[in-house]
């Protein structure tokens, strides 16, 4: 309950997470400070890209021919790569990237398949339906730590 309240607002007191999951202040701040560096591997704020000028998201799968720690190694210095994964099922990497334009992200696109022979796969986002909402409401967190009362289930 303390993590989905930071989850739905990182910047709420502690007083009203001690109202909402009746823990004591100290408590919750002794929590805090043990969950720092473990549990909260990092407090940041979600921007808009967008009203920033970056109007262009995309995901990159990419699959390396060879030379795959230099592509993970331009990957992680690149400015525009917001996120770096690596994932499995015949691609290496997953890049989250974010461009001013289309035309940037695919010179970027291109740059990695003639530089290192790597094969991308592109994937533009067009809207946010759901970001960054696990755990981030107190109300459903029943539901993925079911308790003795509650049946556990989804729907």
């Amino acid at each position: 309950m303390i993590l989905s309240c930071l989850r739905a607002d990182g910047r709420c007191k502690l007083a009203q997470v001690s109202r909402t999951t009746n823990v004591p202040i100290s408590t919750l701040f002794e929590r805090l400070r043990a969950y720092k560096g473990t549990v909260l591997a990092k407090t940041t704020s979600l921007l808009n890209f967008n009203e920033i000028g970056f109007a262009t998201r995309a995901h990159l799968l990419i699959r390396c021919q060879r030379q795959r720690e230099e592509v993970k190694q331009k990957l992680l210095e690149y400015a525009n790569v917001n996120s770096l994964y690596r994932v499995n099922n015949g691609y290496d990497y997953l890049a989250e990237c974010v461009f001013r334009t289309l035309q940037d992200a695919e010179i970027f696109s291109e740059q990695l398949r003639t530089t290192f022979d790597a094969i991308v796969r592109v994937q533009y986002i067009l809207a946010d339906l759901k970001r960054e909402t696990f755990l981030s409401d107190p109300n459903l967190v029943h539901h993925v730590y079911p308790t003795r009362h509650s049946s556990g289930q989804p729907f």
